[in-house]
């Protein structure tokens, strides 16, 4: 993982921005909505693109898509990018579930009430 925007490397933002992150994988992993959706503010959105069609609007599309898809044990990832600006943030994860889904996927976090909240979701799948 590259550390765009936090001068240290074990810096405790970029530790909790990254455990954030880790309840979403996990939530990929386990092909339960209900793992990943502690990450993300009740009011966050994703957009993206499922080969030509547009995937985009509140975050519970992603809750329901993860739920109807099932587990993806076999998932690797790599959180490749988080750069810190102070209440704000984003991530950037490679995400490959081995069984032809292959994804980029862009975060934007905010921290709120002390904790780093996913509030926007973008991607794109790699065909």
């Amino acid at each position: 993982m590259t550390e765009c925007g936090c001068p240290h490397t074990n810096c405790e933002e970029t530790v909790a921005i990254n455990n954030t992150m880790a309840q979403y994988i996990m939530g990929g992993i386990s092909g339960k909505s209900d793992d990943m959706r502690p990450a993300f503010h009740k009011d966050a959105i994703i957009f993206g693109y499922v080969g030509e069609e547009l995937f985009a609007g509140p975050i519970e599309m992603l809750f329901g898509w993860i739920d109807e898809y099932g587990p993806s044990p076999e998932l690797t990832h790599t959180i490749e990018c988080v750069d810190i600006g102070s209440s704000v943030a984003t991530a950037r994860v490679w995400m490959d579930d081995r069984r032809g889904m292959v994804f980029t996927d862009m975060f934007t976090l905010a921290k709120t009430e002390g904790k780093w909240k996913i509030i926007s979701k973008v991607f794109h799948h790699h065909v």
